[in-house]
C-alpha cells in the first residue's frame, strides 16, 4: 500500500484533488505566503470604518499587477532587443490583458457611497495615490520618462534610487525604435531623446518612416502586429487613467488630492499622454501622397 500522505492525484496539477501533507511538505499556502499577505491590510481609522478594508485591499492589488507588469514589460524589452518580435509581442499581449482588468478593478471603488470614503479619508493624509513609485516605475518604463516626478521622493532615497535607475534604463518606446531600425525602418538615430525633450521636427521623419509598416502590414507583419500591441497599450493605459478620473469624480467630486494634488483637475490632465504618439499619427496620413 502506497503511503497516503505522500499520494498525489491525477488530473490537473493547477487543479488537482486535496491530498494530506507529509511533514515539512510545500502546501498551498506556504508558497503563496497566504499568511503574511492577509496581514497587510492595516486600517488607519479607529474604530476601523468597514469601507477602509475595500479600500486598502483594492489599492495593494494594483500595485501586485504593476509588480506584474513591469516583470513582462523588462521581458519585451529584452526580446525586442534581441529582434525576438512574437516573443516580445507575446509579453506585451500579457500586459495588455492586465490592463484591461485595471480598468475593470478600478469601478469597484464605486460601490462605496462618497460618504463613507469621508469618514476615513482624513486618515489617508498626507499618502496618496500620486506616491506610487511602481506606477511611475512603469511610466519610466513605457518610455514616458518625465524626471520632475521623482522630487516627490526626495524623503525616500530607496524610491528615488530605484526611479533614477529606470530613468536611466532601457524602455519599450527607446527598444522599439532601435528594432524599427535594424529591421529596415528610417527612424532617426536619437529619436526617442528627441521625443523626451519636445522637439517638433521629429514628427514628419517619424511619420515617413512608418507609413510602409502601416500601408502594407502584410510585407512586415511581425513588426506590425508588436506596433498594434504597442497601440493596444497606450489604449489601455489611457482608458485606465479616463476610468481612475471618472471613480474619484464620482467618490469625492472637485476636493484636493489627500497628497495635496488638485485631485480630479491634476488626474484629468494625465489623459492626453501617450507612449507611442507616432504610432497614432501615422494613421492620419496614410492617404497622404495617393
Amino acid at each position: 500500500m502506497p503511503d497516503e500522505k505522500k499520494s498525489r492525484p491525477s488530473g490537473c496539477p493547477m487543479h488537482a484533488a486535496p491530498t494530506l501533507l507529509g511533514e515539512g511538505e510545500l502546501s498551498y499556502n506556504d508558497y503563496l505566503k497566504v499568511p503574511e499577505l492577509l496581514s497587510l491590510q492595516l486600517p488607519q481609522s479607529n474604530p476601523a470604518h468597514h469601507d477602509e478594508m475595500l479600500f486598502i485591499i483594492i489599492h495593494q492589488a494594483y500595485e501586485l499587477w504593476f509588480k506584474l507588469v513591469l516583470h513582462e514589460m523588462e521581458s519585451a524589452i529584452r526580446f525586442m532587443a534581441k529582434d525576438k518580435i512574437l516573443l516580445a509581442h507575446h509579453f506585451i499581449h500579457r500586459i495588455n490583458s492586465i490592463m484591461k482588468l485595471l480598468v475593470q478593478q478600478i469601478h469597484i471603488l464605486e460601490t462605496m457611497t462618497p460618504i463613507d470614503f469621508l469618514a476615513f479619508r482624513d486618515r489617508l493624509k498626507p499618502a496618496s495615490g500620486f506616491q506610487s513609485a511602481q506606477f511611475r516605475e512603469v511610466e519610466f518604463v513605457a518610455g514616458l520618462k518625465d524626471p520632475s516626478y521623482m522630487k516627490y521622493f526626495r524623503e525616500r532615497p530607496e524610491y528615488l534610487a530605484l526611479l533614477q535607475r529606470r530613468f536611466e534604463g532601457p524602455d519599450l518606446r527607446s527598444t522599439y525604435y532601435a528594432l524599427l531600425r535594424r529591421q529596415g525602418f528610417a527612424i532617426p538615430e536619437n529619436a526617442a531623446e528627441r521625443e523626451a525633450k519636445g522637439d517638433d521636427t521629429l514628427a514628419g521623419p517619424m511619420i515617413q518612416a512608418l507609413l510602409p509598416l502601416y500601408r502594407e502590414p502584410s510585407k512586415n507583419s511581425q513588426v506590425y502586429i508588436l506596433s498594434e500591441a504597442l497601440v493596444e497599450f497606450d489604449q489601455q493605459l489611457s482608458f485606465w487613467r479616463e476610468h481612475h478620473v471618472r471613480v474619484v469624480e464620482r467618490v469625492i467630486g472637485a476636493k484636493q488630492g489627500t497628497g495635496g494634488s488638485s485631485g480630479v483637475e491634476y488626474l484629468r490632465s494625465t489623459t492626453i499622454k501617450r507612449c507611442f504618439p507616432y504610432l497614432w499619427q501615422v494613421r492620419t496620413h496614410l492617404e497622404d501622397g495617393v
